[in-house]
């Protein structure tokens, strides 16, 4: 029997999820069946201390047709080293970071994996920003137009689920490991060149909790990854370069 090769891997970091982890992989699941993707889910069980780790072992044990791994952290590393080590351990050819907080409508971005065939990354924007408070829109707001004008760039996001060409990713040789994570990749794939396309993404309520997200030591390790870039882009390491990945779609596009 042929082994279906893997399109898209979904890492999907989880800190005392044990509330949220389960509907998060199995919409992740039926979001697969639903648009006709061989995929596989990367849960990396970031140090938690409820019952997340034997929950996401139920799972695995229930064989539901999907591939799914689970990484162990003895002690939480960060968001972004939890989206690295999935990307170390997936196979496709597409990878996605789905939090474990279920938060993500795992449909809202699967739409778009087509696009991927013109484009080497797809960047979802919030387009139903009432979902959040006025003061995380605000936040976000502060946020970009740091981004935007530090960078000269026009970002309408950076940290959603972000789609990539697995390739690409390899070639960074920077892997920020806080919340920064997201823009940073972003900041420095796009400054080499590579192509990319935003759409519109639709967010799902919270529902009684507070995101992980906002928080002071995120704020530090924000701030921080935010100056290490600054540094790096003086230096040049952000400038446009003229070798792409082999596969992807910058290569083909410019005819290199």
């Amino acid at each position: 029997m042929q082994v279906q090769k893997k399109q898209i891997s979904v890492v999907m970091p989880a800190l005392n999820e044990e509330h949220n982890i389960k509907a998060a992989i199995d919409n992740v699941i039926s979001s697969f069946s639903e648009y006709n993707l061989a995929g596989e889910i990367i849960v990396i069980n970031d140090g938690s201390t409820d019952n997340t780790a034997n929950f996401i072992k139920e799972e695995i044990s229930l064989g539901k047709g999907c591939d799914i791994k689970l990484i162990n952290h003895d002690k939480p590393h960060g968001v972004g080293a939890s989206f690295w080590d999935g990307v170390d351990l997936s196979e496709g050819g597409i990878v996605v970071m789905l939090p474990g907080d279920n938060e993500n409508d795992p449909r809202e971005i699967f739409r778009y994996c087509k696009l991927l065939e013109h484009v080497d990354i797809v960047i979802p924007f919030v387009f139903n920003k009432e979902v959040r408070s006025i003061f995380r829109n605000a936040l976000s707001f502060i946020y970009r137009f740091i981004i935007n004008s530090t960078f000269f760039v026009n970002f309408n996001y950076t940290n959603g689920t972000i789609l990539y060409r697995r390739s690409i990713l390899n070639e960074l040789d920077y892997k920020s490991s806080g919340f920064f994570f997201q823009t940073d990749i972003l900041i420095r794939l796009v400054k080499k060149g590579y192509l990319f396309s935003e759409v519109p993404y639709k967010l799902s309520t919270r529902k009684g909790e507070v995101s992980k997200a906002v928080s002071f030591p995120s704020l530090l390790q924000v701030i921080k990854g935010y100056l290490r870039l600054v540094k790096d882009n003086c230096k040049g390491r952000g400038r446009q370069s003229e070798n792409f990945s082999d596969d992807s779609q910058t290569a083909v596009r410019r005819d290199i």
